[in-house]
Parts: structure tokens; sequence; C-alpha cells
């Protein structure tokens, strides 16, 4: 026999005598509590214990989500959301990223911005709504700065606390191999400090779009899912409420899911190196 043929021989018999990987079901425990509330919805809605100007059937979401998806009205108002959120985003995440460095790297500004900084995160973001208003108006503009103010702050405290508590042991030897002051920063702090820095960029992210929902609710002017749950609520047509959180709640999922997706690959690499 052939030495190709022993070899195929001896693998299949392996293949056989190892038991079989069980199949991971932890990844499906997480659709238990949704399934089981979508299921309690439709019993509800069929047994019409509760009021169904109030709590409208899922055939009647799911309705409102086929013509909603069909005419085009969902894409439009969600574009206008997420191009919003995508802009305020990127805007708060570069400056965060820049003040927070400086504050980490610049013990002078540290000490001369920092106390201001601290002051300016303890006010509520939603307190800077009067003045935006006044300021920019009720469009697109003063909903970004919105935006760009929730992504801010998180960005800012995590990246100078990256970069302040690099280990002291990583600096000692980065001086002892004689590095420049820029290949210490490149080479030994920003790696250090990556794992901080994206925390802080993965809560901008999911602060972004928790504000977008709610600059949209309070600047009123112009398209948004937010502006989608407004026009429900005041027709008092909870179907499509119902189907805007779904919108805002699968969106928030997905951001969340490529969030944590990015991580994982920005911890192998980080590892890595």
């Amino acid at each position: 026999m052939s030495a190709p043929a022993s070899l195929s021989r001896d693998a299949a018999e392996l293949a056989a005598v190892q038991p079989l990987r069980p199949v991971d079901r932890s990844r499906w425990r997480g659709l238990v509590l949704p399934a089981v509330a979508i299921a309690l919805w439709a019993l509800l809605s069929w047994l019409d214990v509760v009021n169904s100007a109030l709590l409208v059937s899922p055939q009647k979401v799911l309705a409102t989500a086929a013509d909603q998806i069909v005419s085009g009205r969902l894409w439009r108002a969600l574009g206008a959301s997420l191009a919003r959120e995508a802009t305020g985003f990127l805007i708060g995440t570069a400056s965060g990223l820049v003040l927070g460095a400086l504050l980490g790297l610049w013990p002078l500004f540290n000490r001369i911005v920092g106390p201001s900084f601290n002051t300016f995160k303890q006010i509520s973001l939603f307190a800077w709504i009067p003045l935006i208003s006044v300021w920019f108006g009720l469009g697109d503009v003063a909903k970004v700065v919105f935006l760009s103010l929730a992504a801010l702050v998180p960005v800012v405290v995590n990246t100078c606390d990256g970069i302040r508590t690099v280990p002291p042991a990583l600096l000692e030897v980065a001086r002892v191999y004689g590095f420049t002051r820029w290949q210490t920063l490149a080479q030994v702090v920003l790696p250090a400090a990556l794992p901080a820095i994206f925390t802080g960029v993965y809560l901008a992210l999911i602060y972004s779009w928790l504000a977008t929902i709610g600059a949209e609710y309070l600047l009123v002017a112009g398209k948004g899912i937010g502006n989608t749950l407004i026009e429900g609520s005041e027709h008092f047509q909870m179907d499509l409420v119902i189907f805007g959180m779904f919108v805002i709640g699968l969106v928030g999922w997905l951001m969340n899911a490529s969030a944590r997706a990015l991580e994982r690959r920005l911890a192998r690499w980080t590892g890595r190196a």
C-alpha cells in the first residue's frame, strides 16, 4: 500500500475515534430573553389583555416596518441620523485624542487645563442644549456640536489615563536602549496606552449614538430616527414608536458588536507588538 493511502486511512481512523466537538450554545443564550419577551408580547396582543392602542400587535409592527422599508422613509431617517453620529463622533474623537495626549504627555498643560476640564466633564451633557440651541440654532450644526461633546469626554479621560499609567519599567527600558523621545512615544507609550485609548473611542461611539437620539428629540428640526419616534408619539402610532425603538436598539447592537470585534483584533496586534 502506498504511503498517501496509508496516511489517508490513518487520518480517517483517527477522526472516527476522536469524539465530536460539542456545539457551543453559549452564544445563543442571549436570544432567550428577547424570544420570551416577543412571545409574551404576541400572547398579550392575541388575548387582548392590554389596550390595543397602547400595545399594538407584532403583526402591525411588522406591517409598519415593511411600509417604512419599502417607501424608503426608514433609510432617509436612518441615513440622516448615522451621518450626524459619524460626523460628531469623528470630530469629538479627534479632538479628544489631541486633548487627552496633551494632558497625558505635558505636565504643565495638565496643571493649567486639567482642573478646567475636570469641571467641564462634571456638567451634564443635556445642560448644554440651551446654550447650543442659542448659538447654533436647531439644525444639523447644533446636533453635531452636541454629539461632539458626547464623544469628547470619554476619549480625553481614557487617553490621558492610558498615557499616564504606562509602566515605568517600559520607559526605563526605552531610556536604557537610547530611544529618542519620538521613538519612546511611538514604540513604547502608544502601544501600552492603546487599550485604554480604544476603550475611550468605544465609549465615544456608544455615547454619540445615544446622544444622536437625544439631540433629535430636543433639537427637532430635520429628519432622523429620533424624529420618527416623535412623529409616532404625536400621532399616537405605537407601531411606529416600537419599530423606531427596535431600529435604534439594532443599530446600537451592531455598533457594539463591530467595536468588540475590532477590539479583539487590536488586542491580538498589541500582544504581538
